[in-house]
Formats: structure tokens, C-alpha cells, sequence
């Protein structure tokens, strides 16, 4: 029976979509008769429309991509500065990932590149890795292959590509969130309007400017493709050729976007729930919704194999929540009719599908065996309040700006923008009017087939209802985390737009105020135009003076004691040397020097997070021996200490990485809210530079500058005082 309702069901679907694909010229043929407009005048009309629209979409994307080129060049001065200096730009994880890329193009060829990172023991002292898993190396293994094979090592320079393949990506970004408010409302003048509140509140949708090498600056231009794609996808009356581009699209999509990112599966767990609710309430087509669902399982069958059989994949919630659903869809057969038994139905199926996700995921972990997000889960717990810990790294990562609560700034940056306000009217009307929706379906009312505009009925439109539900989705994890502004501004600054440019929505709003002063469609029909005008113009007087002076306001990042450590390494220090110090700069020393060093700026992996916790012990309060038995054991040659860490003052006191260190060790004691330190011995960080016993024995000092000061790590220990 089930097989049979479930191939009924797409008999069906495949007989509406060639009824939608005959009927609707006739119905088009029909409206341009009442208007006396002939079928070739439309054609020209909507073709020309189509066109402009086009255009515009990949001109705002060439363009924002072109205003990161050039305010990346006037920010760094680029193209004057010597290789050395500007491989110095590329900060922390970002070195890490660039240095992979110079490895791939130094290799006598791709395949034994690709070995040399799957079997990498050049990078960590003692420890081979698979970098290409364990850092998701597949954007550099992309732009290696594309800058080989398409010759233009004769033409460019490695950096300039990478950066460009990676500015060309945020171009795309832009345009498909372009089109995706585009097709939300019908008119590209949304899209518009998107790209302009995106750009002007670059401080708060994209981390490019500080890191154009990390993972999201690669992958989020691929979801936001998946979000356009699926967003035509839903649509109501899509005809076959349209329904099927958008499907291929979704696919194509959605497996680039889990190979791009190793925490893409979260994402598409955020996008899959939204679906899970949009399909609960019947809001739209189940077998599309179950289409959707296949292509997870897909991209994570595919993943998984091609990652290197990479078990996160396996244990994510996104994998527990479609098996869920695909094993729960034959109780949903039976919940199409508007009875009292159905509606319980839907209750216990939403109830089924919670449970089985949960059981699931719980038994995965329970026999597979998976490290990669046990430190997650602990973050969790101790930002929920649910545990508490003296634990460095733990506290560390709570001390990051990413993971703090968004700050006042940042509502003041989006309210001085207008986008938070018009953000907040559009979503209070969507969900309003999918909440009448929905009452009308608990009540047994069917959905229009197709929704006009002077129904004043946004919220039947799956498209929409499904945005509202993500934005809010994301808003709620953005609430918690201020890193996931930059999944959930983009979405904000595109449903802002298609909610002010949607002649519907204004219908909506009139159809509940009963407005009959005025024609209501011919006033929401005006509003749509004239309000997206008048912001446009506002946003243009306000803001663009602002992006025109950071493009010609020459600015300069130059920082010379990084620029003499390196050329010092790379002159005097041995070519098997191996450097100790702080994660964020073992990146840089990698990248710029080829040397091998002790811990890396990744944490994504246990061993790695107690090595750097480890090498951090050199600003705490320990002992020289203690420290001298660290860095052996990591085969350490060399010791970098940074000046900036050992006499930081932080903002907030106990964020400091000493103030980490003292708890962790239990230096610090809080009694009645003030702290008392003890320990026999100062801080390392500080006696070592008073060159007396019993550092001198442990440690030699090679070479120091205003920020950084170098030890050799005795190899034979000498006790004269």
C-alpha cells in the first residue's frame, strides 16, 4: 500500500506538471486578451524582463567582487609589497590554509601533492596527518588544479589567484542572493536592494575582510546558490523544465557546500528542520519536501566516502533527523484529509519524528567510534550553563568575540542601515499571515492552487514561509553566538528586501487594515515601488560617500618585527628546526618560513588542542624545567615568546591568556569576588628575559625585537649559576 500511494503520488505530480505546463499559456493567452495584449508582446516583455534582470544580477556581483579587489589592495598595498609581506596578511587558521596551497604548487605533480597532505609529517612534530580531511583542504586541491591547468603561471601570481578565485565566489554570493529576492518578489529592483544592504553592512554579513582564506568565505557562496535554487524549487506552478534546473541546482549545491566546509552538515541540519516544519503543517508539496531530504542523504553518503570515511558525517543530527523522516513519511500518507483523527496524526508524527531522530542519533554515537565534536558538545554545555569547567581550552573559546552574545553595536549598525526595521515589519506580516494559514488548515480549509494578488495571502507561499522559519532559525542561533551573524544577516538583508519590493505583502497588510479610501492593489503596487526608492536613495546619500572614501582612503599594514623574525628564520635557523610558540603565529612561520612547528590555529581535534594548551604553558606560571620537559617532549628546537601575549591587557580581565593559564593551573583563587594568585615560581614569559639561572640552562636567547624574543632550546643542559 505504501508503495503504491507513493508511486500514485508522483503519478500525480508528474500529470500536474504537464497540466501547469499546458495550462498556463492558456490562462496567460486569456489574461492578455481581457488586456488586449498579444501573446508575442508578453513574450518580448518578459524576456526583456528576464534579460535586465540577469544583467543586473551579474553586474552586482562583478561589482562587489571588483570593491573587495580594490579596497583589499588599498588596505594591504598588495601589489608593492615583496612576497614574504604579504603572505604575513593571511592571520592564524588562514596561513595554515594558504601554505597547504604553496605546497600543491611546489609538488613535481598534483597526484604527489595530494599524497604529501593525506600523509603529512612536514607540518606538526611528531604527528602525520591527513590534512586534507582534517582541515578540508578541498578549495586549495580546486585552485591548485584550476591554476595548472589553465596556464596562468606565466600570466599570475599564486596569490593573486587564490585571493581572486575567493573574491569571484563572494561575487557569486551576492548574485544569488540577488536573484534569490528576485524571485521571492517578482521584480529585480529586490535584488538591488539586497546587494545594497549587504555591502553596507559588510561588517556584519561576510569575515572577508578579515580572513580570506577560512572555510565559510569558500563554502556560503554555494549555500546561498542551494538557498536560490531551492527557493524556486518550492515554488507553487513551476512548470517541468524550471522544476527540474532548480532540482539539479539543489543537488549540485548542496554536495559542493558539504565538501567546502567541515560544519556545513550543521547548516543543513538548520535548513532541514525548517523544511520538517514547513511539511508539518502542510504548507507545501510533501514529495518535494522528501526530494530535498534525498539529496541530504546523497551529499552525505558522497561525503562521507569521499572525506576520507569521515565519521562526523555519520553522528550529525542532519543524518538522524532524514532517516527519520524518510522511516516516518508513511504515517504522514495518511494525514491528508481535514479530520480530527488526521490532525492528531500530525501531533503523533511530529512527536515520531523528534524520537526516532533523537534514538538515532544517540545509538550512532554510542557504536561509531567519533572525536571530531566531543570539544563542541563541552562548549555547549558549559555557554548553557549547564556545567563549568577550569579547562584552558574551554574557557578560551568562551572568551572569543564569535561565540560571546551579539553586542548593541551590532543592532545600532543594522538599525542605523534600515535594515533592522524593515526586517522586523516584513517578518511580524509573513508570520502573521502564516499563522492564519495554518489556522485555516488545522480548520480544514485547503490551500489556494495559485495565490493572486488581491487574496492578500502571502503566507500560503512555501517559499516564503519557509525563509521566515530559517531567518528565525538562524536569528536564534545568532542571538546566542555573534560568529553566526555572518549566516544570518545575508538571509535578513534579502527577506528585508523582498518583503519592502512585494506588491503582496502590502496587499496582505491592507487586506487586514480593510483599507477603502484607496484601491488597495493599486496602493500596494505604488508602495512597492516607492518604498524600495526611497530607501535606495536614502541608503545612496548616507552611505555611499562612506564606501567611496575606504576605496580611495590609502591605508597600511605593514608590520616589520613580524617581517625581521621571519627573515631571520628563514636565514640563520636550521632547515629541520622546530618551532614552538603560539598557535596563531606557528601559522604564519609555517606559511612564510616552510619550517616545521609544534601546534597549529585548529580545533577540531583533540591532540591539537592539548598541544596548544601545552605550548601556552610558556606564559604561565611554571617552573623552566616544567616548560623545557614540555617543549622536548613536542622535539621543540626553538621558542618564540610574543610580547603582546605576555604583557596583554585585555578589555575584559580573565580573557587574557595568562588569566586562562593561572585558572587552569590553579594560581587564582576567588574569594568573595576578588582574586588572590600564588605560585613558587613567576611568570615564564617574563624570568626567562632576565637571562639568570635556571633559564640560562635551559634556554638560550637567539635573537629578540620590539615583539618577539627567540630561545634555543639547550639540547645539553649546562647548571653553572
Amino acid at each position: 500500500k505504501m508503495s503504491s500511494g507513493a508511486a500514485d503520488l508522483r503519478q500525480r505530480k508528474k500529470q500536474n506538471c504537464t497540466e501547469s505546463d499546458k495550462m498556463a499559456p492558456e490562462e496567460r493567452n486569456k489574461e492578455n486578451s481581457k488586456l488586449g495584449r498579444s501573446p508575442k508582446y508578453m513574450l518580448i516583455q518578459r524576456f526583456a524582463k528576464l534579460f535586465f534582470g540577469c544583467l543586473a544580477a551579474v553586474t552586482s556581483g562583478m561589482m562587489y567582487a571588483v570593491y573587495l579587489s580594490t579596497y583589499h589592495e588599498r588596505k594591504f598595498w598588495f601589489s608593492s609589497r615583496q612576497e614574504l609581506e604579504r603572505e604575513i596578511t593571511f592571520q592564524g587558521d588562514s596561513a595554515i590554509y594558504y601554505s597547504f596551497y604553496k605546497e600543491l604548487l611546489k609538488a613535481p605533480s598534483f597526484e604527489r601533492g595530494v599524497y604529501e597532505l593525506t600523509h603529512n609529517n612536514k607540518t606538526v612534530s611528531l604527528k602525520t596527518i591527513n590534512a586534507v580531511q582534517q582541515m578540508t583542504l578541498y578549495p586549495e586541491l580546486i585552485a591548485s588544479v584550476l591554476y595548472q591547468a589553465s596556464g596562468s603561471e606565466e600570466v599570475i601570481e599564486p596569490v593573486y589567484f587564490y585571493i581572486g578565485i575567493v573574491f569571484g565566489l563572494q561575487g557569486i554570493y551576492v548574485t544569488a542572493l540577488f536573484v534569490t529576492s528576485w524571485v521571492m518578489s517578482g521584480t529585480w529592483l529586490a535584488g538591488m536592494l539586497t546587494v545594497a544592504w549587504f555591502i553596507i553592512n559588510r561588517t556584519d554579513t561576510t569575515r572577508i575582510d578579515y580572513s580570506i582564506p577560512s572555510r565559510e568565505n569558500w563554502a556560503l557562496p554555494y549555500f546561498a546558490c542551494q538557498v536560490a535554487a531551492l527557493t524556486g524549487y518550492l515554488k507553487k506552478n513551476l512548470n517541468c523544465s524550471a522544476e527540474k534546473f532548480c532540482y539539479l541546482l539543489v543537488n549540485a549545491s548542496t554536495y559542493t557546500f558539504m565538501m567546502m566546509w567541515e560544519y556545513s552538515h550543521y547548516l543543513l541540519f538548520v535548513q532541514a528542520v525548517s523544511l520538517f516544519l514547513l511539511d508539518s503543517f502542510a504548507l507545501a508539496q510533501t514529495e518535494k519536501v522528501h526530494e530535498v531530504y534525498r539529496i541530504y542523504l546523497f551529499s552525505l553518503i558522497v561525503g562521507y566516502l569521499l572525506q576520507f570515511e569521515n565519521s562526523a558525517l555519520l553522528v550529525s543530527p542532519l543524518l538522524s533527523l532524514v532517516v527519520a523522516l524518510m522511516l516516518s513519511k508513511s504515517l504522514q500518507m495518511n494525514m491528508k484529509k481535514s479530520t480530527f483523527v488526521s490532525r492528531l496524526l500530525k501531533i503523533m508524527y511530529i512527536y515520531l519524528v523528534l524520537t526516532v531522530a533523537v534514538t538515532l542519533n544517540f545509538l550512532l554515537k554510542m557504536f561509531i567510534p567519533h572525536k571530531e565534536n566531543e570539544h563542541l558538545l563541552k562548549f555547549i554545555e558549559v555557554k548553557l550553563g549547564l556545567n563549568t569547567t577550569k579547562n584552558f581550552t574551554m574557557n578560551w573559546l568562551l572568551c572569543q568575540e564569535s561565540l560571546q552574545a551579539p553586542s548593541q553595536d551590532f543592532f545600532l549598525r543594522l538599525t542605523q542601515s534600515s535594515l533592522l526595521p524593515f526586517y522586523i515589519l516584513v517578518l511580524i506580516i509573513c508570520l502573521f499571515s502564516v499563522t492564519q494559514v495554518i489556522f485555516r488548515r488545522i480548520c480544514g480549509e485547503p490551500l489556494k492552487e495559485t495565490v493572486k494578488l488581491e487574496d492578500g495571502r502571502i503566507g500560503e507561499r512555501p517559499e516564503i514561509v519557509y525563509h521566515v522559519i530559517h531567518t528565525i532559525l538562524l536569528g536564534c542561533l545568532a542571538m546566542c553566538l555573534e560568529g553566526m551573524k555572518y549566516l544570518w544577516t545575508p538571509y535578513v538583508c534579502m527577506l528585508a528586501a523582498f518583503g519592502v519590493c512585494s506588491p503582496e505583502l502590502w496587499m496582505t497588510l491592507f487586506k487586514w487594515l480593510r483599507l477603502k479610501a484607496v484601491h488597495p492593489i493599486l496602493l500596494a503596487l505604488i508602495l512597492s515601488m516607492a518604498v524600495p526608492t526611497i530607501i535606495g536613495f536614502s541608503l545612496w546619500k548616507e552611505f555611499f560617500p562612506r564606501i567611496m572614501t575606504e576605496l580611495t582612503e590609502l591605508q597600511e599594514f605593514y608590520d616589520p618585527d613580524t617581517v625581521e623574525l621571519m627573515t631571520w628564520i628563514k636565514r640563520q635557523a636550521p632547515v629541520a628546526a622546530v618551532f614552538a610558540g603560539s598557535p596563531q603565529l606557528m601559522g604564519v612561520i609555517k606559511l612564510c618560513t616552510g619550517w616545521m612547528v609544534s601546534s597549529l590555529p585548529l580545533y577540531n581535534d583533540d591532540d591539537l588542542l592539548k598541544r596548544n594548551e601545552n605550548i601556552y604553558q610558556i606564559y604561565s606560571k611554571r617552573s623552566a624545567e616544567d616548560i623545557y620537559k614540555i617543549l622536548t617532549s613536542y622535539k621543540a628546537n626553538f621558542l618564540v615568546i610574543e610580547d603582546s601575549i605576555c604583557n596583554e591587557v585585555g578589555p575584559v580581565r580573565g580573557c587574557r591568556v595568562k588569566d586562562l593559564l593561572d585558572i587552569a593551573n590553579g594560581h587564582v583563587v576567588c574569594e568573595e569576588g576578588d582574586n588572590y594568585a600564588y605560585s613558587k615560581y613567576g611568570r615564564f614569559c617574563h624570568e626567562i628575559k632576565m637571562n639568570y639561572s635556571p633559564y640560562v640552562n635551559y634556554f638560550t636567547r637567539v635573537y629578540w625585537n620590539r615583539s618577539y624574543f627567540v630561545y634555543r632550546v639547550n639540547t645539553v643542559i649546562s647548571f653553572q649559576s
